[in-house]
């Protein structure tokens, strides 16, 4: 790769007043608020790849607002009140995307979410049952429905799954179609002149003597004012001791499927197998609790385990006497650690960081870029 040259350096490169290391979600509605808040000022992304391929355009197309196993399973690892204040997040994020974007560009469906239960998880749905008020009671003054959560075993003839016993339905989920999401993030930035540029990886990050100096993958050294680092599961690479580690999720699409019957979003396994509709096809992504130790990877790429029962939930439960084909296959990258809580604080005067998203980058990704945002 040549060196930049003295033109590239004084137009392109020069007086960039915020650099936003990462275009996915977070990235975007970064840039997009300190653009809002300083009309004037230059405002960079800078992102290695042609696409924000982590997760961004990755993931299900899920709002991901929280199963209730999900939840019960969050109190067991952390207190009520970040718990809660977890689920405030997922929510005002929620809005914030959807005020910022509209529904209509989102493709945003309010169907609602279904998790599932077989036979063998009497118990936990049970367990489910009996906390439901519990939850409802505090959600409600997150969302202003008194009856988020509710069971709804009686609709289980018209969705045709094979052993599913019980079904819970959370009435605040809905679908995205991510590919829109992000082409309408971009457009936003791009209209009030935030410039992006592809193709450039920052492999580090120096504090100058009087400002940051952003290192490329070729060596280019651009100076700027502040820098926000929002790459999400990649974050190790620039900041080495942050509280994170990468996920890989796995994910496959049917091809379209006559009279499919069912349409929305659904859980199992506590959120760890996800499924919906994206028209007649069937989205079916997770299954990392298999394989913890060899997901924790940036390496995009499918495994045989995990695409093994991904189809044999298809085949077995989701659509057990329907013939289907797979239609396509890919991987997404998660930040994930060891709170749900994501990380967003300044690393020194210049420098702050927005990740670890826990796979709720829809959910919350609109709110954590704005307050990384505000940091500065």
């Amino acid at each position: 790769m040549p060196n930049l040259s003295f033109w590239e350096k004084e137009t392109f490169f020069k007086d960039i007043d915020y650099a936003i290391v990462g275009s996915g979600i977070v990235g975007l509605n970064a840039a997009i608020t300190l653009k809002e808040k300083y009309p004037r000022r230059k405002v960079v992304i800078f992102e290695r790849g042609i696409l924000p391929i982590g997760a961004s355009t990755r993931n299900a197309g899920f709002a991901c607002f929280g199963s209730l196993t999900e939840l019960i399973d969050d109190l067991t690892q952390q207190s009520e009140v970040e718990v809660l204040s977890l689920v405030e997040k997922r929510w005002r994020g929620l809005e914030k995307l959807r005020e910022r974007c509209g529904d209509k560009a989102l493709d945003y469906k309010p169907f609602g979410g279904m998790e599932i239960f077989r036979e063998e998880e009497k118990a936990i749905h049970q367990d489910c049952v009996e906390k439901m008020p519990w939850f409802n009671d505090r959600i409600q003054k997150i969302t202003n429905n008194p009856e988020t959560y509710l069971k709804a075993d009686n609709r289980l003839s018209q969705y045709r799954f094979s052993g599913v016993k019980n079904l819970i339905l959370n009435q605040e989920e809905g679908q995205i179609h991510t590919g829109r999401m992000m082409q309408r993030l971009l457009q936003i930035a791009q209209d009030l002149g935030v410039l992006i540029f592809n193709g450039i990886e920052i492999k580090e990050v120096l504090e100058g003597q009087n400002s940051p100096l952003l290192i490329t993958e070729n060596n280019w050294e651009i100076p700027v004012g502040k820098v926000l680092i929002a790459v999400n599961g990649f974050a190790k690479k620039l900041l080495p001791d942050v509280q994170l580690v990468p996920a890989r999720n796995q994910v496959i699409i049917t091809n379209p499927i006559e009279n499919l019957p069912f349409s929305g979003c659904f859980h199992y396994d506590c959120g760890y197998f996800y499924f919906r509709n994206v028209g007649k096809r069937v989205l079916l992504g997770g299954g990392r609790n298999l394989s913890k130790i060899a997901e924790e990877t940036t390496t995009f790429g499918e495994t045989e385990l995990i695409q093994k029962a991904l189809q044999k939930l298809l085949k077995e439960v989701i659509l057990p006497s329907t013939p289907f084909e797979i239609e396509q296959k890919w991987s997404g990258i998660l930040g994930v650690g060891d709170s749900k809580n994501p990380i967003i604080k300044k690393i020194s005067d210049n420098v702050a960081v927005s990740v670890r998203l826990g796979g709720m980058g829809v959910a919350m990704g609109s709110l954590i870029g704005e307050e990384g945002a505000n940091l500065f």
